[in-house]
């Protein structure tokens, strides 16, 4: 691999490319650590060991790379641009203007990336606002003028959401990989160190020599069956054969080759995890930014942060917690739900099979047109199925393991799914640009 790596730096244009997205996350790093000026540090550390028992804005922290915590002026990060993603995804199917934009190739994806952006912005301010005024309530704010701290906090945080969104579009036009995805996985890459170290510190550190030596080879056994099963989900495809008839073209018979349509295992791919978990968090983090965290014993509000929170679901040891595994029971309806829906959105049989028609070809043992469509369909529920157990478990063993042995972690599956997923997307991405120099991929053996 190293070997390979070697090769890759070796081209020009593929060397450029990882040097340019190098530096653009130093950038974000940078950027993670520069306070935004108006609040008081010490009392914000106080208020934020109180609010995230909730476990919202822990989630929020890990996609911020901890800049959150720091109340840098990324600390926003990329969740506005999440959340409009979310947010233009359902609205293309309530609204038949952006259901046509969908559908309208390239020229309908840039509209709807253009739209996308300026929610992005809407939300930024929307949250940036609620943050300040939550702070002020909390007595956050350092002393003078309350509403210039305000706004202050609402122009910075703003514009580093906007800054990020626009250096993860340059990263996937002159970088490596997806850029809002990039700069996800070095915002969770950097809070993993951390929480590993406080896993040892819970369940290695002090403790006999056997019981220390059987907590690190699960913490580490169980890390290497989620790295091994995500893998296993990315890289897996049921294989449509497709054959295609022999036609004259001039004075040649050109046609009769084989081919396959590649249906990934897991179609959706991270999406249903983020999508998920931001829908269920949202309403904890608006919570505690007002002061209101979850309680068994409170309003009917309170006792329905604690069904989203997840440290609740799998807390069967706890006497009355496990009601609230009902929550668990909701997020893993939404992930399904986030896999057929996504996957409709990005893949249509009907088109699929008008193409094959158009281009004379067909599957073996199924008729053109209609027939073909149903089959696809048929044969994609079947992996949307498959895929989405698959990305079930790998997103509950992380919250299982949090609620029975009560681990004091801020990444889950989610997190990593992220992670394995997105080096895949840029390691396979640098496999392709090497290929078409003749040279070998990272995943060959010499």
């Amino acid at each position: 691999m190293f070997k390979t790596f070697a090769n890759a730096l070796k081209i020009k244009d593929i060397r450029t490319k990882l040097l340019y997205t190098f530096l653009c996350l130093i950038i974000v790093r940078i950027g993670c650590m520069l306070p935004v000026p108006g609040i008081n540090r010490t009392y914000f550390a106080n208020w934020l060991s109180n609010v995230t028992q909730g476990g919202g804005l822990g989630f929020l922290d890990v996609l911020t790379g901890g800049s959150f915590s720091q109340m840098s002026i990324f600390a926003l990060n990329i969740s506005p641009y999440i959340t409009s993603s979310i947010i233009m995804q359902l609205l293309t199917i309530a609204i038949p203007k952006l259901e046509e934009m969908q559908k309208d190739g390239e020229t309908g994806r840039k509209k709807i990336a253009e739209i996308t952006r300026y929610v992005t912005i809407g939300l930024a301010i929307f949250e940036s606002v609620a943050m300040g005024i939550g702070f002020k309530n909390s007595n956050v704010l350092e002393s003078g003028n309350a509403w210039l701290h305000i706004a202050v906090i609402t122009v910075s945080f703003t514009a580093g959401s906007a800054f990020l969104m626009w250096l993860g579009e340059q990263i996937t036009e002159k970088g490596i990989g997806n850029g809002i995805s990039v700069i996800l996985l070095i915002n969770i890459v950097d809070t993993l160190p951390g929480d590993y170290t406080g896993l040892y510190e819970q369940f290695v550190k002090g403790q006999s020599v056997a019981k220390a030596v059987i907590a690190a080879v699960v913490i580490v056994a169980v890390t290497i069956a989620l790295v091994v099963l995500i893998i296993l989900l990315q890289d897996a495809q049921r294989r449509v054969s497709v054959q295609y008839a022999k036609k004259m073209q001039g004075r040649r018979m050109v046609g009769g080759q084989s081919s396959f349509i590649p249906l990934r295992i897991n179609t959706a791919g991270v999406i249903p995890v983020i999508f998920a978990v931001s829908l269920l968090q949202t309403p904890i983090i608006i919570s505690s930014l007002f002061g209101v965290t979850g309680s068994p014993t409170g309003n009917v509000w309170q006792k329905i942060l604690m069904y989203l929170n997840q440290r609740n679901w799998c807390q069967f040891t706890t006497e009355g917690y496990g009601i609230y595994t009902l929550g668990l029971v909701l997020y893993i309806a939404m992930l399904f739900f986030f896999a057929y829906f996504y996957t409709g959105i990005t893949f249509n049989p009907a088109e699929v099979s008008n193409n094959l028609k158009k281009q004379g070809g067909f599957i073996p043992g199924i008729r053109p047109g209609r027939p073909t469509n149903d089959y696809l369909s048929k044969v994609l529920n079947y992996v949307i199925l498959i895929g989405a157990a698959g990305l079930t478990i790998v997103a509950v063993i992380p919250i299982f393991f949090t609620g029975m042995f009560k681990a004091s972690v801020s990444f889950g599956g989610t997190s990593i799914i992220i992670v394995v997923g997105v080096i895949l997307e840029m390691i396979q991405q640098v496999e392709t640009m090497m290929r078409e120099r003749h040279y070998k991929g990272f995943l060959s053996e010499d």
